[in-house]
């Protein structure tokens, strides 16, 4: 930590051993969503590989067929829980991998859109959210 962000820390009357929680609002909201999205993913992917009958039977994909895709969104919901788990201890590694798997959910939600439109394009949208939520707070986090 520089000498500056020492001097900003003490004289706010603050130990420099605490981290700034400005941006802890964000990073819940993310977690929340995160484990949200991912659980709503784990049932989905389950759902499509029993190829249940709530898709449509119809619908082209990309590659391969609905089962494929629901393995697909079954481990990207058990990566988005494993994110939201990992964002309780708000460290940075924890923050750009949410954003990760959210990048990755919502490439495969695009993949997924045949199958249920406007869930795939609600869950793309939600996964915009947690981008946003991950990065708009790039402040540094102090460990104890």
């Amino acid at each position: 930590m520089s000498s500056t962000t020492d001097y900003q820390t003490s004289a706010r009357g603050m130990d420099s051993r605490y981290r700034d929680t400005s941006g802890d609002g964000w990073m819940v909201f993310a977690a929340a969503m995160l484990g949200i999205a991912g659980a709503w993913n784990i049932i989905d992917g389950i759902l499509a590989i029993g190829r249940s009958h709530i898709y449509g039977a119809s619908a082209q994909y990309i590659f391969s067929d609905l089962r494929t895709w629901g393995w697909i969104v079954l481990i990207l919901g058990i990566l988005q829980v494993m994110a939201a788990a990992a964002l309780g201890r708000f460290s940075q590694w924890a923050r750009w991998f949410g954003v990760a798997v959210a990048g990755l959910n919502a490439i495969g939600q695009l993949g997924f859109l045949p199958a249920y439109p406007f869930w795939a394009l609600s869950m793309f949208a939600v996964d915009v959210f947690i981008i946003y939520a991950l990065t708009v707070y790039g402040g540094v986090r102090v460990r104890a």
